[in-house]
């Protein structure tokens, strides 16, 4: 053999042992390799599949393949190949579509348990192995043609929280897939009474966004058992790409999930309505066991100094969002849902947990692809975290990853009480918080007529806008509106309950900022005096549609609050400048709250605004300053066909909201 052959078969050796040798050990997590590419998971064409993992250290990896998504052993096992920058590779030749897989990484000698990776788009029941599909058979009739609905500011937004199977679980809702993706946005149905429910009653309600508890693959539902009444919110992620199977009519066929979500989104864009999702990349269900430590153990997790788990989510363990493999997998997910599933916003779960510039990245991110898709969330933790506190997207923090919006606990439990005390009333129940309502009013934005210093949850301002808050006076979290009333005025009547309720959503719906309702509040939803819902039976969580006859006043009052929203732009500036000049308070006694808007200034129909609330049990007079003004909401009435004029004083009765104006 000629020397030059010899030595170009000793080249190609060499090249052999150097793309497949084992990765190296490493002395910390800082010094993993980051890889750039968007290939990982299962790369399929019709000839061929490429599989990649990124487990930089992982000694072996294999890659079994199987007949079911469920049960049976692999029908193949491969050992992949080591590729560089962490990544294991191996290229099956031969049509896979409709086949399932796993990888498995050997680590410290120990064969870790099987997973589908957590890049994983489309899973089996359950979502213990991945699926190789055809992703043609994923889209609905016309979904290249579907865009999200305009949105020229995010004051605009009025944001309804809904958990997936609230909304039609109950026979009440009339829909024909309980519980189901289907359900949210079926047409034509009706309560017993024969009031609009699902997708109608939203439409006549008047929101501009769904906000949707998780609706990603989670790990609390058991999917083969869905006809035994199990119920979670799903804030125990599993699978972080693909939706959960529970909502599908098929759990079992992967591309039923993907295609009737996506069938959803469809449906709520064409007639107007935003999706937004609900994130949860701070933690996951399971910590040693789950996809992300079965991939790269230990890496995704923050651990404490003694090297047990972090456990900032209240749930365990808490992600690493500031290492750059968990940094990247936060953005190509939500780019992901974005592209794949047009998602028009996100809401973050527990944002204080995830670091500052992992959040200010998202946002970029997401501006490259449409800045008008929102992102919002937590602005606080579960717990103590493993990262200071000057580092995390916490609400005190905010104007540090603006535009990005936080939720305002000053407002809730301004209006209902502390959260973690039951029966502790709010300025709905009478108590002197006044300030923290004028705080909330502004959208926690710098107004020099608020007394920082007299404000729950906040000593300063920390919104550099009003789309940067968002208020509220209930969600899915603790009670809902009507129990927190009834624990902390135990013996107040329904009708006074009604009062609160409807005193409480109006100071909501005509604060700056965005304002949010909680799925079922229109109809005076209740859940039982339940504290923590998340999984109680549907018993405690549907939404019983009869109470919209039963209590239909509540829901026309809510629907005029949106509307009067929606004509009036002077309730929602886009500047803290805007706010500071044009919102002014008015002198009054304790337990009055009353200010007047310059909304000729905001490009309103209306050139002033007048709204005076009241917290006391007797009746107030308010001084108009010898001032002609139109009554347009008293004592819960909405005086829109003709005029009602009022000078020099007006009455306003307990527990009520006056709203004025002039042209």
């Amino acid at each position: 053999m000629k020397l030059k052959n010899l030595i170009a078969i000793s080249l190609a050796a060499i090249s052999i042992v150097s793309c497949s040798e084992k990765p190296q050990k490493y002395a910390s997590y800082d010094d993993y390799p980051v890889y750039k590419g968007n290939d990982l998971g299962v790369t399929y064409s019709a000839e061929s599949s490429t599989f990649k993992a990124w487990s930089p250290e992982a000694e072996e990896v294999r890659l079994n393949l199987y007949e079911d998504g469920v049960i049976g052993a692999p029908y193949a096992t491969y050992d992949m190949k080591y590729d560089g920058e962490g990544v294991w590779k191996y290229t099956v030749k031969e049509d896979l579509i409709g086949k399932f897989f796993t990888f498995q990484i050997k680590q410290n000698d120990k064969w870790l348990g099987t997973t589908p990776g957590i890049w994983a788009k489309a899973v089996g029941c359950n979502g213990d192995r991945a699926a190789i599909i055809d992703w043609n058979s994923t889209n609905p009739e016309g979904w290249e043609n579907d865009k999200r609905p305009e949105m020229k500011s995010f004051t605009d937004a009025i944001i309804y929280e809904v958990h997936m199977r609230d909304f039609t679980i109950s026979p009440t809702s009339g829909s024909s897939f309980p519980g189901k993706f289907l359900g949210l946005s079926e047409t034509g149905t009706k309560s017993p009474e024969g009031e609009k429910t699902g997708l109608d009653h939203l439409l006549d309600l008047g929101i501009s966004h769904v906000q949707i508890l998780p609706m990603y693959d989670y790990g609390s539902i058991d999917e083969t058992k869905l006809n035994q009444n199990i119920y979670n919110w799903g804030y125990d992620p599993k699978n972080y790409n693909v939706p959960e199977g529970g909502y599908s009519t098929d759990p079992y066929a992967p591309n039923v999930r993907i295609y009737e979500l996506k069938s959803m989104i469809q449906k709520l864009h064409s007639v107007g309505i935003r999706v937004i999702m609900d994130v949860v990349y701070n933690h996951t269900f399971v910590g040693a066991e789950s996809h992300l430590n079965l991939m790269a153990p230990g890496y995704f997790y923050r651990m404490k100094s003694d090297s047990t788990w972090s456990n900032g989510s209240g749930c365990g363990n808490e992600t690493a969002s500031e290492r750059p493999m968990m940094r990247q997998f936060i953005i190509e997910s939500v780019k992901y849902w974005i592209n794949e599933y047009h998602i028009d916003g996100f809401r973050f779960d527990l944002m204080g947990i995830h670091d500052i510039e992992t959040m200010k990245a998202i946002r970029a991110a997401v501006d490259e692809i449409d800045p008008s898709i929102s992102i919002h969330g937590e602005g606080w933790a579960g717990g103590e975290c493993a990262i200071p506190e000057s580092e995390r997207a916490v609400k005190q923090n905010a104007p540090l990853f603006a535009p990005i919006a936080v939720f305002s606990d000053n407002i809730r439990d301004g209006l209902r009480g502390n959260w973690t005390e039951g029966d502790a009333g709010g300025f709905l129940a009478g108590k002197d918080l006044d300030e923290t309502i004028k705080f909330g009013i502004v959208a926690a934005t710098n107004h020099p007529q608020v007394d920082f210093n007299n404000i729950i949850h906040s000593n300063a301002p920390y919104a550099t806008t009003p789309a940067q808050v968002i208020n509220y006076v209930s969600c899915h979290d603790d009670p809902c509106i009507v129990d927190k009333l009834k624990a902390t005025c135990p013996e107040a009547t329904i009708d006074e309950i009604i009062k609160m309720d409807l005193l409480a959503q109006t100071i909501v719906f005509t604060s700056q900022g965005v304002p949010f309702i909680y799925a079922g509040e229109e109809v005076l939803r209740d859940k039982k005096m339940v504290h923590n819902s998340y999984n109680s039976p549907d018993s405690i969580n549907e939404i019983n549609w009869s109470n919209k006859a039963k209590y239909n006043n509540v829901y026309k009052f809510y629907r005029s609050l949106i509307q009067l929203r929606r004509c009036h732009p002077a309730f929602r500036m886009n500047s803290a400048e805007s706010v500071a000049e044009n919102l002014r308070f008015m002198e009054s006694e304790p337990g009055i709250i009353a200010y007047t808007i310059n909304a000729k200034e905001c490009g309103d129909s209306w050139s002033k605004i007048m709204v005076i609330l009241n917290r006391n049990k007797e009746p107030k007079n308010i001084n108009l300053d010898g001032e002609t003004w139109n009554v347009y909401l008293k004592d819960e009435t909405f005086i829109v066909e003709e005029k009602q004029k009022v000078s020099n004083t007006i009455t306003i009765n307990p527990t009520t909201a006056i709203i004025l104006y002039q042209e």
